[in-house]
């Protein structure tokens, strides 16, 4: 059997056994377990088995996962997601399809102390939809602006596909969180431009001139209206300045920003008198949930990776791409347009653990211009980009079916047409991303 018969066997595994709902890390596992087998043997398998669970887990750099899942789980249970939307709504309410910029705006702040687009898209559900439904606005419109907003929970730091790419790259954390900022807002500002057009295209799906109760309320008394709302907010913005500021400042590594964003996030719910004993057992418990799923799908990835390397196949891949001497940004348009079609049968996690072994390396074989760190931050961001289109596009879409569910009144088709304006905007920004690198270094530049 030759590698590349090999590999393509490894992959059909994997992909028959997700098509039966196997577990995405069980897949991977299995798919790596097939490859090691036929190629090296069972003690050999054995052998590596032993000790790589803890060589993987005993990475200090891996504790950022968890605490920055703790820290969502205690917004969660805080009551943040109401305030930020109460604030966000307070702001936008003037204009055409304001509550649905609001929502956007909230699971934008929302994800700044998040870091998981699921619980994001779910959270702020909750909150705004209702809202939304009762001042007019459509199931397509309000379920799509929720779903695509939740994606904004893991294109604005503190990310956790952008830690796994970190750690998977060696990469500096607290650039890569710099380098998404900027996208991270070009990304917002282009989901609020997004509905402020479509509500002018599709009438019907937003009040034709905004909820007056909501204008008159604006019009009439915005500053105080404003200042109220601001004030449920300052401790979330607090925390946000404590985290980001304190990396960026020196006084904590990452991981302990982390920890003092989880503390920190904590308190911030016991002064909103929110959050209750089942609560906060529950942060913990959700926590445990996330972190113990992401934490197989590494070990089924790295199965599955050590076994591709064995084929040899991923480094033959690099050098046949820089055999055929296409042009760079070609190339990397190449592995983007894959991942958007990958994401249609992966989620965005078991996309990067699986995928960015295999083409980091081609991609800093390519001469862009560019020092190879920029090089390693840039792509990053794009990778980050790319794999939101997986939680929005069919038939996956796990932010619209996260989002539906929640509104049990809208069918799915509707959900899925009401994020095309926003994958629209999606593919805008990676194409401008994609002729720019600039636009995801510019920050890089000031941190130390």
């Amino acid at each position: 059997m030759t590698p590349i018969t090999l590999a393509l066997l490894i992959f059909a595994v994997m992909l028959v056994l997700m098509a039966a709902r196997t577990p995405i890390a069980v897949a991977m596992f299995a798919a790596g377990t097939v490859g090691y087998v036929l190629q090296a043997g069972w003690l050999p398998l054995a052998n590596f088995l032993n000790t790589q669970a803890f060589a993987r887990f005993a990475s200090y750099d891996l504790s950022v996962i968890p605490l920055f899942i703790l820290m969502g789980n205690f917004a969660t249970h805080g009551g943040i997601s109401r305030a930020l939307f109460q604030f966000a709504a307070a702001v936008m309410a003037r204009f055409q399809g304001g509550l649905a910029m609001a929502a956007v705006m909230a699971c934008a702040a929302f994800g700044a102390i998040c870091g998981s687009s699921v619980a994001t898209a779910a959270t702020i559900t909750q909150v705004a939809l209702p809202e939304l439904r009762k001042h007019g606005y459509g199931g397509r419109l309000a379920t799509g602006t929720l779903a695509a907003g939740g994606t904004l929970g893991i294109l604005i730091p503190p990310s956790v596909p952008l830690v796994i790419y970190a750690i998977l790259t060696e990469q500096n954390i607290a650039k890569l969180f710099a380098a998404a900022m900027l996208p991270g807002l070009i990304a917002v500002l282009g989901y609020v431009v997004a509905i402020a057009i479509y509500v002018r295209l599709v009438p019907g799906q937003a009040p034709a001139d905004g909820d007056a109760d909501d204008r008159a309320r604006a019009q009439g008394n915005a500053a105080a209206l404003t200042w109220q709302a601001l004030g449920g907010i300052l401790p979330i913005g607090s925390v946000f300045l404590l985290v980001f500021g304190g990396i960026y400042a020196g006084l904590f590594t990452p991981t302990e920003g982390a920890a003092v964003g989880a503390a920190a996030t904590f308190g911030a719910a016991l002064l909103k008198r929110e959050i209750t004993w089942p609560g906060f057992k529950d942060s913990f418990l959700a926590t445990a949930e996330s972190s113990a799923m992401i934490f197989l799908i590494f070990l089924g990835a790295d199965l599955m990776n050590s076994a591709l390397a064995l084929t040899q196949v991923p480094a033959q891949l690099a050098g046949l791409v820089q055999g055929w001497a296409l042009p760079p940004l070609a190339v990397v348009a190449a592995i983007l347009l894959f991942y958007v079609v990958l994401g249609a049968v992966m989620d965005e996690l078991s996309m990067i653990l699986l995928t960015i072994p295999i083409f980091f390396p081609v991609v800093m074989g390519l001469d862009f211009g560019l020092p190879a760190e920029s090089v390693a931050l840039w792509f990053g961001i794009l990778v980050l980009m790319t794999v939101g289109f997986g939680l929005l596009a069919p038939p996956v879409g796990l932010n619209v079916y996260v989002v539906n569910r929640l509104a049990h009144d809208v069918p799915i088709a509707e959900s899925y047409r009401g994020v095309l304006p926003f994958l629209a905007a999606d593919t805008l920004r990676t194409l401008l991303l994609l002729a720019f690198p600039g636009i995801s270094l510019w920050l890089v530049k000031y941190v130390g």
